[in-house]
């Protein structure tokens, strides 16, 4: 999830956006843009017009998110990782162009050609009444970004579109920043809001998707709890299943001590057969692992076309598929705590095996 949040999700996003509650002039945006770059965690920044407002085809409408970004930018380059249909180079040969997202064009019915009507929230004063500002544009690309949220609500334009829609006269209204780090924006912010007046407005990505993202983190954190607490569990079956063992193997293990096998002895053969059962159920457990790791995807589609449910409710979370990420750290961390634990597990059985009087056993005591 942390992977596919940060690379797709945050991928298209800004880290930060950096606006002024009054209108500044070209220079004073440029001024703006050179002290953001001079900051150390700053990787990018690019100049964009946002405005909310609604695009429509004869037969539906829907609200939406626009942003006009300049075609030499970081962040119009980085779209075309997202494109399932069309070409982004439409926006840069020709003018009232547009990309939207893939569920956006399904809820639609457009495709890579078709002509929707994009409404600004600026009113045309007319004699008769007031109308609405609103031009049409062709569809030059489709993304997806694989989060329900942007698919659907947001659309790119050009920079210079954008302004003649929403007919403003400023070369820009935002910068959107990326930072070197996600993790760091909310830093970043802070140290930014300190260094410009009130007019500057510093938003972090957390305002809008904070939330999600720290309750995935919230879940892993539970999610591996569970997993070390099935572990502490396999473990002390383990102990009872060794315990049975020497219960069973009593006379063997008087008879292998009065040939002269010692107290150290015994105790070694039943830890080795603990750490022979881990090492067993590692390799079983890490090649179920690995295969589940690798077709979840595909498991969890079935799953959801033969139950009819949703596992990742893409209006709650912000990607809609359930990724994977093997990671051979975290296999060979899981591995060595389950052998250790598992060893550990073994010493209380190992010592009642060594603690055994061959004569009392042989007696039958």
């Amino acid at each position: 999830f942390e992977r596919e949040v940060r690379e797709n999700v945050l991928g298209i996003i800004p880290h930060l956006v950096v606006s002024s509650e009054r209108e500044l002039s070209r220079e004073q945006w440029d001024a703006l843009g050179a002290s953001l770059t001079a900051t150390s965690e700053v990787v990018s920044l690019s100049r964009v017009v946002s405005s909310l407002g609604v695009v429509a085809t004869p037969t539906t409408s829907r609200a939406i998110a626009m942003n006009g970004v300049d075609t030499e930018s970081e962040s119009f380059a980085r779209l075309g990782r997202y494109t399932i249909a069309g070409s982004l180079d439409q926006l840069t040969k020709s003018r009232w162009h547009v990309v939207i997202g893939a569920t956006l064009a399904r809820d639609l019915g457009v495709e890579v050609g078709d002509s929707i009507d994009v409404f600004s929230p600026k009113f045309t004063p007319n004699p008769l009444a007031t109308l609405p500002t609103f031009k049409s544009f062709k569809v030059a690309a489709i993304t997806r970004v694989g989060s329900e949220q942007l698919d659907a609500n947001l659309i790119t334009l050009t920079l210079d579109d954008a302004r003649a829609l929403l007919r403003i006269r400023a070369p820009q209204t935002a910068f959107h920043v990326v930072t070197e780090d996600v993790l760091v924006a909310d830093r970043v912010r802070n140290r930014l809001s300190s260094q410009y007046d009130g007019s500057i407005i510093i938003e972090s990505w957390t305002a809008t998707l904070g939330a999600i993202y720290r309750n995935i983190q919230f879940s892993r954190s539970i999610i591996s709890f569970m997993l070390w607490l099935l572990i502490a569990i396999a473990a002390f079956n383990l102990v009872v299943s060794l315990v049975m063992i020497v219960r069973d193997k009593r006379d063997d293990v008087a008879i292998l001590m009065t040939l002269g096998a010692n107290a150290n002895t015994v105790q070694a053969i039943f830890l080795w057969q603990g750490a022979a059962i881990a090492l067993l159920g590692i390799a079983a457990g890490v090649g179920l692992g690995l295969l589940g790791a690798l077709w979840v995807g595909e498991i969890a589609a079935a799953f959801e076309v033969l139950t009819g449910v949703v596992l990742l409710n893409p209006e709650i979370y912000p990607i809609d598929f359930l990724p994977s990420q093997i990671l051979a750290s975290d296999i060979a961390g899981i591995a060595a705590g389950v052998l250790l634990l598992s060893v550990l597990a073994s010493l209380y059985p190992a010592r009642q095996a060594a603690a055994l009087r061959p004569a009392s056993v042989l007696r039958g005591d």
